[in-house]
């Protein structure tokens, strides 16, 4: 098998720039798909009724839980003019959901935030820390609904700190997360938690919604966030703090299967990145109707009413 580095990628734009599965054993992201796709779920039909899918997260009511991603950098295989991180957060705005946005620099961020959808801003563990303070602060300006960084990018492929675009990075301390929650009145994220000990420390930080994540695959054997999940929903019980899911959610089942597991909502990353390649908006907004339309259906065939109403027992075989 070739190593992830060399293997063919079906993505537009330089290499790299869309990292590939590698097919290995170490593949994250394979044995994620594999524990998704081991969990079954019950039927319960009597008295079920057609489901409410609205979510209410940081204080603003949305249409599904079903969230946009934090991408970076898609604007650079944009042909024609095209600006696919503009394009899917267009069909956030259109479709009432919760967008999110990766590693830009500011005046990249600031034409994805002039589409008017509410957008949570995610930076990178820069190591240069007022960085992150910057761009936090513009984010706030330009009408973020949350802000956060990526805790699990830090190391590259050499076991170094990584560097991104030039832009060294560096560790993320629990000190340092207490001085960015305590930087901003905004809602403060940290993703890319994969353990309960993260959890616990994000919650000891002050962070208001932590995503739940491997980032792709970054961490070679990763276990499924999904496994995770159940573990770190209780020792979170009664803090407040918003749990979101994402990595390999491609379908409207998968989001339920995170959904009753504990998640307050997921994110869709790769499965909106074809149709977003090749269709722009209209291409995300079919994606993600689909997505609801399979939720629903899952929420029908097992009488959850509403997005506050799932039931883990539901669900079998969820286990690490």
């Amino acid at each position: 098998m070739e190593d992830k580095e060399h293997t063919k990628s079906p993505w537009p734009g330089p290499a790299g720039l869309i990292p590939v599965t590698s097919g290995r054993a170490d593949d994250a992201n394979l044995i994620n798909r594999r524990f998704l796709d081991s969990i079954t779920v019950e039927m319960r039909v009597i008295d079920s009724v057609t489901p409410d899918l609205s979510k209410t997260l940081f204080g603003r009511k949305y249409a599904s839980p079903i969230m946009m991603p934090a991408f970076s950098h898609l604007n650079k295989v944009g042909k024609d003019g095209r600006k696919p991180m503009n394009e899917y957060a267009e069909a956030a705005k259109a479709l009432n959901r919760l967008n999110w946005v990766g590693m830009e620099p500011d005046e990249v961020y600031d034409g994805i935030a002039s589409v008017g959808a509410d957008t949570v801003r995610i930076i990178k563990p820069f190591a240069h820390h007022e960085l992150i303070l910057s761009q936090m602060e513009h984010a706030r300006k330009m009408g973020a609904v949350a802000v956060g960084i990526d805790i699990d990018h830090v190391v590259g492929k050499d076991g170094r700190y990584d560097i991104v675009d030039g832009m060294p990075l560096g560790p993320v301390m629990l000190d340092d997360l207490k001085k960015y929650v305590a930087s901003t009145p905004l809602p403060f994220v940290a993703k890319g938690v994969l353990s309960v000990q993260d959890a616990l420390k994000c919650l000891e930080a002050g962070c208001k919604a932590i995503v739940v994540s491997h980032h792709h695959g970054r961490l070679p054997f990763a276990v499924p966030p999904l496994s995770l999940l159940s573990k770190i929903k209780e020792v979170l019980k009664g803090s407040g703090m918003l749990i979101f899911v994402d990595c390999g959610i491609n379908t409207g089942y998968d989001a339920y299967k995170a959904l009753g597991l504990g998640a307050d909502a997921v994110a869709v990353g790769r499965g909106i990145l074809a149709p977003l390649l090749k269709e722009g908006t209209a291409g995300v907004v079919e994606k993600l109707k689909r997505m609801d339309e399979e939720l629903s259906e899952l929420m029908l065939y097992t009488g959850v009413k509403n997005t506050s109403a799932f039931d883990p027992s539901i669900l079998h075989g969820a286990q690490a």
